[in-house]
């Protein structure tokens, strides 16, 4: 990084007096500044949903069942980055929550299309394969046009690429993950994270 060839450069070639420092500023300054502050958001929001799907789903499995999805989306977005010769910067961190959000819909839209099924009077098995053959158009048709919509600003070369291609990269690579994998790891995870809350509905 430029960063770092800068404070080796003055390490090597300025003998700063007693009592004096370099500090950087300017857009690097501010830079940090915010990654600070997104250091405290991230943390607070993926403990805010986590607690807003535990009221909606009246359960900490399925709530930590959902969570699960963020990980998942993880995994795409730093790939997308590592792929792209990017960094992890305050651009590609909004990305970051954009995703979370995106990958936390999933995740609610196809469990409770289980729970509904079982509400209905399926067995759980059945619930958890219906329910994720019936959410597979819908939840790749959401991910399909959020990503088909990103591909002009990840192709972008003008003023303000350099802000646009981190965010659009880490949504983009994110998505894929995302989508994919809830696809198939959350129902095979379903009766595991859901066993608590059916039970208890059962003894009452």
């Amino acid at each position: 990084m430029a960063l770092n060839d800068i404070k080796q450069a003055i390490a090597d070639n300025v003998d700063l007096p007693v009592g004096y420092s370099v500090d950087i500023g300017g857009q690097y300054e501010n830079q940090q500044r915010a990654q600070h502050r997104l250091m405290i958001v991230v943390p607070i929001s993926i403990a805010l949903i986590a607690l807003l799907l535990y009221f909606a789903f009246n359960s900490v499995g399925q709530a930590l069942l959902i969570m699960v999805n963020v990980p998942l989306a993880l995994i795409g977005g730093i790939f997308a980055l590592y792929l792209s010769g990017q960094y992890l910067s305050v651009p590609s961190s909004v990305g970051f929550i954009t995703l979370f959000g995106l990958a936390v819909l999933n995740g609610v839209v196809m469990v409770e299309s289980i729970n509904q099924r079982i509400n209905d009077g399926y067995s759980m098995q059945d619930a958890v394969f219906d329910g994720a053959v019936s959410r597979l158009r819908p939840v790749l048709m959401t991910a399909l046009t959020s990503a088909l919509g990103l591909i002009p600003v990840l192709m972008s070369k003008g003023v303000g690429a350099e802000i646009q291609k981190p965010l659009a990269s880490v949504i983009e690579g994110g998505l894929i993950s995302a989508t994919f994998l809830t696809l198939f790891v959350v129902p095979c995870l379903f009766i595991f994270f859901s066993r608590a809350k059916f039970n208890r509905g059962n003894d009452l």
